[in-house]
């Protein structure tokens, strides 16, 4: 099917969107590490529009935005298929891919806060979000999550969550809860324990020094 190559961020949640898809469906790729700071001339040729990481190259072709990849990946290699085959239940889970990157803000805030009260109100926004997740997408009738087989909301949601608990430890602050979304951290802990997610998951605590720096670095710019 053609050369394919990745270049990334080994410790982003929309590189590993990609790289959880291509190991899912058995892909033979390149990897190529991206510096966050110092750009390859590849990177801006490939997206020369945002200029950001994941970008796919497959058959010398680039291709930009983690979930467009990711979609891109199940057409072009449909074994193991992420995405629903009838057209409804295609649309529901497009739709909660689309919910992530609200989620995703919310948690940037989180991420981003410098003091209690900022600290307290991103938290609220985000368990806001959560509450959705937890009432709307588990039940019996209500599969929106792909379980033990992994379907392209878990690849979405997956990423954003590693993201959370990576904030945690560098916020000291706990927003994911057993307590409070039961479901949603039950269906976390199952996806993030499965075997081809597990093993191609950065080492937390380089995850979290990593992160805390960025952080860092951004708070003095700001």
């Amino acid at each position: 099917m053609g050369e394919v190559r990745l270049h990334g961020f080994w410790y982003s949640p929309f590189t590993l969107r990609v790289v959880w898809t291509l190991k899912l469906k058995d892909i033979a790729y390149e990897n190529i590490e991206e510096d966050r700071y110092n750009k390859s001339v590849k990177l801006v040729e490939y997206n020369p529009v945002h200029k950001k990481t994941p970008v796919l190259v497959h058959n010398e072709k680039p291709l930009c935005e983690s979930m467009i990849i990711v979609e891109y990946i199940d057409q072009i290699w449909p074994h193991n298929p992420l995405l629903p085959s009838h057209p409804y239940n295609r649309a529901l889970a497009r739709f909660w891919v689309n919910y992530t990157e609200e989620m995703f803000s919310a948690g940037v805030k989180f991420f981003r806060s410098n003091t209690d009260e900022e600290r307290e109100k991103s938290i609220e926004n985000l368990w806001k979000h959560f509450m959705v997740v937890e009432n709307k997408c588990f039940g019996d009738e209500k599969k929106i999550f792909g379980g033990e087989i992994i379907n392209i909301v878990d690849i979405a949601f997956g990423s954003i969550f590693k993201f959370f608990e990576v904030a945690e430890d560098v916020i000291g602050a706990k927003v994911l809860q057993d307590d409070k979304f039961p479901q949603l951290c039950s269906w976390y802990n199952n996806f993030k324990n499965l075997p081809v997610i597990k093993e191609n998951l950065p080492d937390h605590e380089k995850m979290v020094a990593f992160v805390k720096i960025i952080r860092e670095k951004n708070m003095a710019s700001s």
